[in-house]
């Protein structure tokens, strides 16, 4: 799909970042709408369906939080990444785990944005499923034989690191919550630090220089995303 066909509603109450994302989207082809309430947001999902929101979790009478968990129970399923001011971990986890696909945090970079934003819309618009071989640099991974090469040698890793790697694999150019990790991992919630054991030694395996990890990287406080793959 062309960027031109790709309809992105920005909500947010400050006319100046509702300004440079429509000029900076804009420019990159995006069709934007603009909401700076939740309630104006309602009445755009009402009216049209956007490709992508991007949501502030400041916004005045109902929150960016109360407006995702809404949409997520009415069963929306239109990618969103939360763009904020907020720099506390909890308010950046919480929307992650309501169900959104990613966040920037203001200010942040248009480069940067527009290449979540190909993130995420990669992820909506690939409907044929995984693929069974996953490539990122020297890293592959077979899905289906259970295989991973690193510079086409085989490593062995255990299996709950290869269940980490797997998950990241499905999900790869999105941050993955701790909690979401764990769930699928141990189906518990409660120890983080088991989980940063098993990634760290996860790198050990994978990456060349595991203290600058190049495929599993750290969003901090949040999770880990892996390179997107090729």
């Amino acid at each position: 799909m062309s960027t031109s066909n790709v309809r992105i509603l920005v909500v947010d109450d400050e006319p100046a970042i509702r300004k440079l994302l429509r000029v900076g989207l804009g420019s990159q082809g995006y069709a934007i709408s603009e909401a700076p309430s939740a309630r104006f947001a309602q009445e755009a999902m009402a009216q049209e369906s956007p490709d992508l929101i991007l949501l502030d979790l400041g916004l005045p009478g109902m929150s960016g939080h109360d407006l995702l968990r809404q949409w997520r129970t009415d069963g929306l399923t239109m990618p969103v990444i939360v763009i904020s001011s907020r720099t506390d971990e909890a308010g950046i986890v919480g929307a992650l785990e309501l169900g959104a696909d990613d966040y920037v945090t203001k200010p942040f970079g248009m480069n940067e944005l527009v290449a979540r934003i190909r993130v995420a819309l990669r992820h909506r618009f690939q409907q044929q499923g995984e693929k069974p071989v996953f490539h990122s640099g020297d890293l592959s991974v077979d899905l289906v034989k259970r295989i991973v090469k690193v510079e086409g040698k085989e490593v062995k890793l255990s299996p709950k690191e290869y269940d980490i790697l797997r998950i990241l694999v499905q999900h790869a150019g999105k941050v993955l919550t701790h909690h979401f990790l764990l769930k699928q991992v141990w189906n518990d919630t409660t120890d983080v630090q088991y989980l940063r054991v098993y990634v760290r030694q996860l790198r050990q395996k994978i990456e060349k220089t595991p203290d600058q990890p190049r495929y599993i990287t750290t969003e901090t406080g949040v999770g880990y995303r892996l390179r997107e793959g090729e």
